[in-house]
């Protein structure tokens, strides 16, 4: 009997692992940004880079920002860095501003070392304890308008292809 309870118990695990990644793994569509009237202030976070230096979201007032949660660790995070890193090697001169919020515990090395694999451009920050998104999943990605207010959210891997239509929507605005 406690055989089959532990195996139940393990079964149940390994299913909701598997949910979660699978549901982290979606890639979204393309859903189109809040009308300016709908939009939230994003939280205000300031987080220390790698090398201990502070990230503010206020200091990239008047920039659109891409806000990525991740973590090292996670798959579909792994999938969606490619886009993430050409995004913003696109899209940096014309007013993107893209910070990657890593969500892992530790010291900085494992975050380097994916940083330097995934040659990532953009600022990475570590979350810590003051995080203040609304995150429930990773990856998660917010877009901000150049006012500081949240247009868009994806949980879930997001795509170059998904994020393309509203960062011109966003970067058009003015």
């Amino acid at each position: 009997m406690r055989r089959r309870v532990t195996a139940l118990l393990l079964f149940l695990v390994a299913g909701a692992l598997l949910y979660a990644f699978a549901a982290g793994a979606n890639v979204q569509s393309n859903t189109p940004v809040l009308g300016q009237s709908k939009r939230t202030a994003a939280p205000a976070f300031t987080a220390p880079d790698l090398d201990g230096k502070p990230w503010s979201l206020e200091n990239e007032r008047g920039n659109v920002v891409l806000v990525n949660f991740w973590a090292t660790w996670c798959p579909p995070c792994r999938q969606e860095t490619p886009d993430l890193v050409h995004v913003a090697n696109q899209y940096q001169a014309k007013g993107l501003s893209v910070v990657g919020i890593s969500m892992d515990e530790g010291n900085g090395d494992v975050i380097r070392r994916f940083v330097d694999e995934y040659r990532i451009p953009y600022r990475v920050v570590r979350a810590g304890t003051q995080q203040s998104f609304p995150v429930q999943a990773l990856p998660t990605t917010f877009l901000i308008d150049r006012r500081g207010r949240i247009a868009n959210r994806y949980e879930g891997a997001v795509s170059e292809a998904a994020l393309k239509a509203n960062l011109d929507a966003l970067l058009a605005e003015r």
